[in-house]
């Protein structure tokens, strides 16, 4: 479970991960509902998450920074100029203020609840430990938000993350 978890924290893609250590991409997705609210359930989530954590950052650093682009001239490379996605900049915007939360605030949570969490989830699981009450209310407080507010990047069991 834990080599699973590494690989899917690493590739973001569960039909890859369950290929590393020999199993199916449903019999994988049957184990996490198995374990629910389990550290195995807990880690795929914050494994997930920090993919959708870095996407963010990779396309705000592309939207801010924008990205260099070659310059040819007869066929001849003359310089670059930096170009800006107005459509990805809008995109960001207007998910940060789909839930008027404070993009601030969201990646200061992300990064306390899922970047810090998923090494703490991958012991637990190694190690066999069941979780304690501290943790499943901090489940079920996230749950309780994520009804409420819903997530800006859909369900990850829909597709194949």
């Amino acid at each position: 479970m834990a080599r699973f978890l590494a690989e899917l924290a690493a590739t973001h893609s569960v039909a890859a991960a369950a290929r590393v250590v020999g199993m199916s991409r449903q019999s994988a997705y049957r184990l996490k509902a198995r374990l629910r609210d389990q550290p195995f359930d807990l880690a795929w989530e914050a494994a997930v998450q920090s993919g959708y954590d870095a996407l963010h950052q990779a396309a705000l650093d592309r939207a801010l920074n924008g990205i260099e682009v070659p310059v040819h001239h007869k066929g001849e490379l003359v310089g670059t100029r930096r170009h800006y996605d107005e459509r990805l900049t809008m995109f960001l915007l207007s998910a940060r203020n789909r839930h008027f939360v404070p993009l601030e605030a969201v990646s200061r949570a992300a990064r306390q609840e899922w970047s810090g969490y998923f090494a703490e989830l991958l012991v637990r699981v190694r190690a066999g430990l069941a979780m304690p009450d501290r943790e499943r209310e901090w489940r079920d407080e996230q749950d309780a938000l994520d009804a409420e507010l819903g997530s800006p990047w859909g369900d990850p069991e829909e597709g194949d993350t």
